[in-house]
């Protein structure tokens, strides 16, 4: 008989509830990346607003956004929150396809998922969140995502400890799941998904909430 897995479970029914995500909302893999650093500390409708605001300005490419300087992207950017900090942050970000890449952004797209997650990470502004995000739905890397929601979701179902860093979270799930980019993808969406519309911080819906028959 097969092992019991409630982390494959709990994608089953999310999946079943849900449907696909469609993840991650944008049109290009350099849409994904301003994304991944607009969306820090605010909402998908905010960072939407600013990426269209960058789009009207013709700003949305790579050789656009690298020549301007942190206070014009800024100006773009404000409905995301915290707007001349994450200009900056941006900048670095792309600082680090000219100085390490050629300014090539396929080269940095197509790097090994070992190297490219070190140099982002050494980025200033870029966490681990954000530099799995921009693997994973930029680049296709086999990452899984972890966020403040896979905490509150799975710790709520005593599958994870309540205190637990990033990576232990990580683990857990690369121990628990096969290593396939499609499924991070889906997975880290689908627990987003949940977290806003069931799972939520204060009030949870947890008799309507699909993982209410969570096997544990």
């Amino acid at each position: 008989m097969a092992r019991y897995n409630p982390f494959e479970e709990a994608y089953d029914l999310l999946m079943a509830h849900f449907g696909p995500q469609h993840w991650w909302p944008a049109d290009s893999p350099f849409e994904v990346m301003v994304g991944a650093v607009l969306t820090q500390n605010t909402s998908w409708d905010n960072v939407r607003k600013a990426i269209d605001e960058l789009r009207a300005n013709g700003l949305l490419s790579f050789p656009a956004l690298s020549s301007c300087a942190p206070e014009e992207i800024a100006l773009c950017i404000r409905a995301s929150g915290y707007y001349n900090l994450k200009a900056k942050r941006l900048k670095n970000l792309l600082e680090l396809i000219v100085v390490d890449y050629g300014g090539d952004l396929d080269r940095f797209l197509a790097d090994d998922l070992q190297q490219a997650r070190e140099r982002l990470l050494a980025v200033k502004g870029i966490g681990p969140e954000t530099a799995d995000s921009i693997l994973l739905y930029a680049c296709n890397h086999p990452v899984f995502v972890v966020d403040m929601y896979t905490h509150r979701v799975f710790s709520r179902h005593n599958l994870l400890p309540e205190e637990c860093d990033y990576h232990t979270i990580q683990e857990i799930f690369v121990t628990n799941l096969p290593c396939d980019t499609q499924l991070y993808n889906e997975y880290h969406a689908l627990v987003v998904r949940v977290a806003a519309t069931y799972c939520k911080k204060t009030k949870p819906l947890c008799g309507q909430c699909p993982l209410q028959g969570l096997n544990l």
